[in-house]
């Protein structure tokens, strides 16, 4: 990817409290390379340039870091190229990953990226609808989604993969109101546990992970 990739990493990752494992960053970088190779054939994502797939595509994932606690099972619904998965299964060595989406050519990916990096995640085909058995989906201590932003239904749709005791995260792109998502949580039998507001260190864009719970 190249050095203003690896400096926007390296501004970035610290500047959100973050530290990663050794030989992580290199591995980034690989996932990245991936990235953009397949896009050249298969439509992965519209985000190709070096600064915006390290900020956007991969401290936007990592940020999750923040609020993921000592889980160690993680699913994520219509994860697209593996985002947030991958990333966080090369930040977190040990963290069990299931990356599900609806198309096959992206799960394609998911699974060769995960076999070239070595990493545990696995790659589901399956559109999910809240019934995680028919799926073939696990119930997973942390299940979170980029591609449905939009809590109203995210939250009752994602509350059905939960293992007990487990946290869903919804990943929010802009400003938000914690009191109407505690009310939607509510509405899903969900209580919201932590709000974890931030801005993107390059572009300064607003980003927050809220964490619910059953209640």
């Amino acid at each position: 990817m190249g050095p203003l990739f690896r400096e926007v990493l390296a501004v970035g990752l610290p500047a959100l409290g973050l530290a990663l494992p050794e030989g992580a960053a290199g591995r980034l970088e690989q996932y990245a390379d991936l990235l953009l190779h397949w896009n050249r054939k298969v439509n992965l994502t519209a985000v190709t340039g070096a600064a915006e797939v390290a900020e956007l595509h991969l401290l936007d994932s990592l940020a999750l870091l923040r609020v993921l606690g000592p889980a160690e099972t993680l699913l994520d619904v219509g994860s697209g190229a593996g985002l947030p998965g991958i990333p966080l299964a090369i930040a977190r060595p040990g963290l069990a990953v299931t990356c599900c989406d609806a198309v096959a050519k992206k799960v394609a990916f998911v699974k060769a990226a995960a076999a070239a990096l070595d990493l545990p995640v696995r790659g589901v085909a399956a559109r999910a609808g809240g019934k995680p058995e028919r799926e073939g989906l696990p119930r997973a201590q942390v299940v979170v989604s980029r591609a449905l932003a939009d809590p109203a239904r995210w939250l009752p749709l994602g509350a059905a993969y939960l293992a007990e005791g487990g946290a869903l995260v919804a990943m929010l792109g802009r400003e938000t109101d914690e009191a109407a998502l505690a009310a939607l949580g509510a509405a899903s039998g969900l209580r919201l546990g932590r709000l974890d507001r931030f801005s993107l260190p390059r572009s300064g864009a607003a980003r927050a992970n809220a964490v619910f719970h059953a209640s």
